[in-house]
């Protein structure tokens, strides 16, 4: 099975600052006006805020190894090409930015821009801060893509527990470990069809799939939203990309390396194959659990999330088994924003949390508590 990713990073100056400069990046690798950039291994890409450049391997591949190994390089070329300007954070959402710090991309896609921002608000958090991590799974047909599709789906909240890396808006924390997602499942409740409540019901047919669609499409026709009418408005945490052939995850916060990101790949790719006959598929109760999982992270979803790493463990292959032992130290030491808030409780240092942040993106090596 193939596997992409795309990574979404802030841009940020001296302090952590951050600073809407994509468009002069991308300039500087391509010209006037480029909203992408072939950049070595990897193409870096705008995003609808001038503050967030994406990060995304030159083509998907059949193992994480490649993966990594693309996506690391890239960074540590952006690194190389524009450290004495730039430092690149990830996380789910930039701990300290204001509304105020950022831009909306001027370039191409404004008719889309315009659209959304009319119906929707644009200037709020779920739109103008939010990073995330987007895992894609290619299908063979379309029998595969509802069963990956579903396994995803009763997935959702245990992912979302184990990447939150989003507990600070505007530089204080904000009431839960994935800031991201409350925010997220907010930033299109006038038409709720499109999000719906980022838990979709249950697949049966890609039929089924296409009918979701037109409902959304109707929605936005009724609101003036034509030009929005492609498949990728869907933002379920999961969806689907018949342009691509895959099926798209999107629950995930953006980790603080990419190596942290690579296990979550694994981790994903090995349960899509694993035999789960615990897993729930009612969607109250992946409703109620992924609530547990946007306020407290991985809490009281721990003997889950072990479960499903024992069954993880057993269906890995070769090149994805050596990523699993960094789960499971996310598992019983907390995800990356239950770390952040234990260190915040002890010193209350944001701007050198983001600084290590900001390391441990550079040198590719995984955040880990503080030994007591």
């Amino acid at each position: 099975m193939l596997i992409g990713t795309e990574h979404e990073y802030s841009i940020n100056g001296p302090g952590m600052v951050p600073l809407p400069e994509s468009d002069r990046i991308l300039e500087a690798l391509s010209g006037p006006g480029a909203s992408a950039a072939p950049f070595g291994s990897v193409t870096l890409a705008k995003e609808l805020q001038k503050t967030v450049i994406e990060v995304i391997p030159a083509r998907p591949a059949p193992r994480i190894h490649d993966l990594e190994v693309m996506v690391a390089s890239g960074v540590a070329a952006f690194s190389a090409r524009f450290g004495h300007q730039y430092s690149l954070l990830g996380l789910g959402m930039h701990p300290a930015l204001s509304l105020s710090q950022t831009r909306l991309w001027d370039g191409d896609e404004q008719e889309y821009y315009a659209v959304y921002d009319r119906i929707f608000g644009l200037s709020q958090h779920g739109w103008l801060n939010i990073q995330a991590l987007q895992l894609n799974l290619g299908y063979a047909d379309d029998r595969e893509l509802v069963a990956i599709f579903n396994r995803l789906r009763a997935l959702l909240p245990y992912l979302a527990a184990i990447s939150a890396a989003s507990p600070f808006v505007e530089g204080v924390p904000a009431g839960a470990m994935d800031n991201r997602l409350r925010y997220y499942r907010e930033n299109q409740r006038q038409i709720p069809a499109i999000c719906n409540r980022i838990v979709p019901g249950e697949l049966g047919s890609r039929a089924g799939y296409d009918d979701w669609l037109d409902r959304m499409y109707r929605d936005l026709r009724a609101a003036g939203g034509a030009a929005l009418c492609n498949e990728w408005v869907a933002s379920f945490g999961v969806i689907v990309r018949f342009s691509r052939r895959c099926v798209e995850l999107k629950v995930m916060d953006e980790q603080e390396c990419v190596r942290s990101d690579m296990a979550l790949a694994a981790f994903v790719r090995a349960l899509v194959r694993a035999d789960l006959p615990f897993l729930s598929t009612d969607r109250d109760d992946l409703l109620l659990l992924l609530e547990e999982a946007i306020t407290h992270g991985t809490g009281e979803l721990r003997p889950e999330l072990l479960r499903l790493w024992h069954a993880a463990e057993r269906s890995a292959t070769p090149d994805e088994r050596p990523y699993l032992p960094l789960v499971r130290e996310r598992i019983e030491q907390g995800s990356i924003a239950e770390l952040l808030m234990d260190r915040w409780k002890e010193d209350r240092d944001l701007p050198g949390i983001m600084e290590d942040m900001a390391g441990s993106l550079r040198t590719n090596i995984p955040y880990a508590a503080p030994r007591s």
